[in-house]
């Protein structure tokens, strides 16, 4: 029996209006949100679909990805056995240095396939599920402070009770009184936050830091900036709150450097940092060892990359703290999916269909499309 190959891929950088704008400590985001968009298909006329979404503060851009996919990557997938998804993945880092984003999206695409192929979902693929829904955890990053208090007058009723507060960027007093809004309104009814994405200087963060204690949050994400590993393991010896370390930790190495020095309690795993689903639950095998929970986390992407996300957390024990996959729903004015990824009772429901478990609009592609490739 022959084996099926990639015979041709079509790659499409778009661009999506989003309904507010989002203050995130490291840089900011309104009007608009790019990712790019791979369809593979299959010799044996499989289609499969995967998403790059960088972020030009975090990790990269969505017009570097398009490049690496389109100029370097695509040269050496075309041909290549669909199924033999880690030696292709070997291929493609020895070919190309870094581009997290463009590896994954590749990865999916052909995990995709397969799964089509097989009738098997991607979570099967990857092991089998341990759950199949997923806690929503919404980031409270509207400028407009008051207009993020009513979307949870609206949400808390819905079970939606997991709200992660971007603070930092703001002044502190704000900050405070922001957590103190949300305690004195919703009370112990909420799952509360904060998340600092790096804004704080390590000197006097301390100080900061146990003022936010008092409201209680579940965890405090990436206080400092990532570079400042030693701090952030004063800072997880010091404050009773556990620590979780997003920025600090991209791949296996930084999991590794993570756990000997003890520098955070729990990590932030995003497919777009780890640049691949295999990659992402390496990384949780090696927190695992450490008692480390990991928190499903995301840059920008739409429903074809959170659909892969949540068939890796559905497949990975370890990431128990829930996930931030509200953009679709709550800050797309647009998906590209036929039907969204279900949000029920303040849970994401893990599609149960074979591969990703999602349809993709191709109406809704090329009516957001700013770029297209072919071949």
């Amino acid at each position: 029996m022959t084996e099926a190959t990639v015979e041709r891929i079509r790659l499409f950088l778009i661009e999506s209006p989003i309904k507010m704008a989002r203050l995130q400590g490291v840089g900011n985001v309104k009007g608009t949100v790019k990712r790019v968009l791979i369809e593979l298909t299959s010799s044996d006329g499989l289609i499969g679909w995967g998403e790059a979404a960088p972020w030009e503060v975090f990790t990269g851009t969505p017009e570097a990805a398009f490049s690496a996919l389109d100029i370097y990557l695509r040269p050496i997938l075309l041909g290549k056995p669909v199924r033999r998804i880690r030696a292709l993945m070997a291929d493609l880092d020895r070919a190309l240095v870094g581009h997290a984003e463009a590896k994954v999206a590749i990865e999916m695409a052909l995990l995709d396939i397969v799964g089509k192929s097989s009738g098997l979902s991607v979570a099967d693929l990857l092991g089998g599920r341990v759950r199949d829904t997923i806690p929503l955890s919404f980031s409270i990053a509207d400028p407009d402070f008051a207009a993020d208090l009513d979307r949870m007058r609206k949400m808390v009723p819905d079970g939606n009770v997991i709200y992660k507060v971007k603070t930092g960027v703001k002044p502190h007093r704000e900050d405070l009184d922001h957590l103190e809004a949300i305690r004195k309104e919703f009370g112990d009814k909420v799952d509360l936050r904060v998340d600092y994405n790096q804004a704080l200087a390590p000197f006097g963060a301390i100080k900061i830091l146990r003022d936010v204690e008092q409201f209680a949050p579940t965890f405090i994400e990436q206080p400092v900036p990532r570079k400042y590993l030693d701090v952030m393991a004063q800072l997880t010896a010091a404050l009773e709150t556990p620590v979780l370390a997003d920025e600090s930790c991209f791949d296996r190495r930084d999991m590794m450097e993570v756990v000997r020095r003890e520098a955070a309690d729990a990590v932030s795993v995003k497919l777009m940092k780890a640049g691949g689903l295999f990659e992402a639950q390496a990384i949780m095998a090696i927190a695992d060892i450490a008692g480390l929970p990991g928190y499903g986390g995301t840059l920008w992407e739409g429903g074809i990359g959170l659909a892969a996300g949540t068939q890796l957390i559905a497949a990975t024990p370890g990431i128990s703290l829930g996930c931030e996959f509200y953009m679709p729903h709550h800050v797309l004015t647009e998906d590209v999916l036929e039907e969204r990824v279900a949000n029920r009772g303040g849970h994401v429901v893990v599609p149960d269909g074979p591969g990703l478990g999602i349809g993709v609009s191709e109406a809704s592609i090329r009516a957001n499309a700013r770029v297209l490739a072919e071949g």
